[in-house]
């Protein structure tokens, strides 16, 4: 059963990503200069988590869990990139994919780190 839920917040996690970024235009608050790129790494730190979380169910090896996460993360962001620029009013950024890139290597880390002081 814990696996399915995982799954499921996962893909639900990409669907919204995935939903937010069809918007041509995003609601944001723009407290200081590059706010967004903390939005894009916060957001898929918590993607790598998921990520992290369906993998484990897996494989056991954290290095393995922490590379493919976080490749799962990279290449999520990477799309979206590639998806925004067939969206009117969205430009694709390798500094967004970056943060976002960013976000899941420092939650695979994370994970990684946790998983090794439980063993």
């Amino acid at each position: 059963m814990r696996k399915q839920l995982d799954f499921l917040v996962l893909i639900s996690y990409c669907s919204l990503i995935y939903w937010l970024s069809a918007q041509s235009v995003l609601p944001g608050t723009d407290l200081f200069e590059n706010e967004d790129k903390l939005q894009h790494f916060l957001a898929y730190a918590i993607m790598g988590i998921c990520a992290w979380r369906v993998l484990r169910h897996f494989m056991h090896n954290s290095l393995l869990l922490m590379i493919l996460s976080f490749g799962f993360c990279s290449l999520y962001g990477l799309s979206d990139e590639w998806h925004q620029s067939f969206v009117m009013g969205r430009t694709p950024s390798s500094m967004d994919w970056l943060a976002d890139s960013f976000g899941g290597l420092l939650a695979s880390i994370a994970c990684g780190w946790q998983h090794k002081k439980t063993i």
